[in-house]
């Protein structure tokens, strides 16, 4: 038995941003949430698909606004953009897949809480996702990430050949080459050629040598990059600190709760109806 656990937030602004406009009855534009129906129906149509649970980020702001001022939040994001959030969270109860909102923390806490809770107790864990941060949930072959767009499947050796450092390193890694997305901005110079020739070595920041000649790598510019890394090395673990997700999110829900039963008839129809989505209310192939 596999668990999906779906990262809604990258759905939505997925669809927002890759399909044409779509109006509401009421002139409400709703094109990101219909598509975050079809392509999450499309998902429950595979046949290894029995267990699955999304979280979007309900409000962008998080805990970690309030550790760095500098962190992501929803200043310029397209209102529209925002509106389909609730819109989005109504649609997956409506086709019966349970969805954690966000509010203090983040849908990426949410998906490595679910991760970490239950992936003893499955054959696999699947997050749906191209976002790196959450490439640090990666356990060999037991929780992999997909990135459904290119239907590429990242393990263990995955995330080691892709970013030169394993899943463990992934927040020491964000914290020196940045993360623009999330309004982390790494350290002066650093890159991920030579953030992961030296983390491939030594892992953690704490424990590369302050000494470049001690590294044991040769990285290109090391003299500067070490001073760099004294110099700021407060500033990089507080990067660490941001981009190292919880695991302590408050989930209710069983894993047997996540179970897909089919969608939710009278909720579903009512929301096609009020968004005007004709097109989609004869697609769920199950019904509660």
């Amino acid at each position: 038995m596999r668990l999906h656990l779906l990262d809604g937030t990258y759905e939505l602004f997925r669809s927002y941003y890759g399909r044409p406009e779509r109006l509401a009855p009421d002139g409400r534009e709703v094109g990101a949430t219909l598509g975050i129906i079809e392509t999450t129906l499309s998902l429950l149509r595979e046949p290894d698909v029995t267990h699955l649970a999304a979280a979007t980020d309900t409000v962008i702001e998080s805990f970690r606004n309030d550790m760095f001022p500098g962190y992501k939040t929803s200043a310029g994001m397209e209102q529209v953009l925002l509106d389909q959030f609730p819109l989005a969270e109504r649609a997956f109860a409506a086709i019966g897949v349970v969805c954690w909102g966000m509010v203090e923390y983040e849908a990426d806490d949410a998906i490595a809480t679910a991760s970490f809770r239950w992936c003893e107790d499955v054959d696999q864990v699947v997050i749906c996702t191209p976002d790196k941060d959450l490439s640090q949930c990666v356990i060999g072959d037991r929780v992999v990430t997909l990135n459904r767009r290119e239907q590429v499947v990242y393990n263990e050796d995955g995330i080691r050949l892709k970013f030169g450092v394993g899943p463990e390193s992934i927040p020491d890694y964000l914290a020196l080459v940045g993360d623009t997305a999330d309004g982390v901005p790494g350290l002066p110079g650093w890159g991920s050629k030579s953030a992961g020739a030296v983390l491939s070595r030594w892992h953690k920041l704490d424990a590369i040598p302050p000494n470049p000649r001690d590294w044991e790598v040769t990285v290109r510019g090391a003299d500067k990059l070490a001073l760099v890394l004294r110099e700021r090395f407060e500033d990089a673990l507080l990067y660490r600190d941001l981009t190292t997700l919880r695991q302590n999110v408050p989930l209710t829900e069983s894993l047997e709760d996540l179970e897909w039963k089919g969608v939710d008839g009278n909720a579903f129809l009512a929301l096609c109806d009020e968004l005007g989505f004709d097109d989609v209310r004869t697609r769920p192939h199950r019904w509660q």
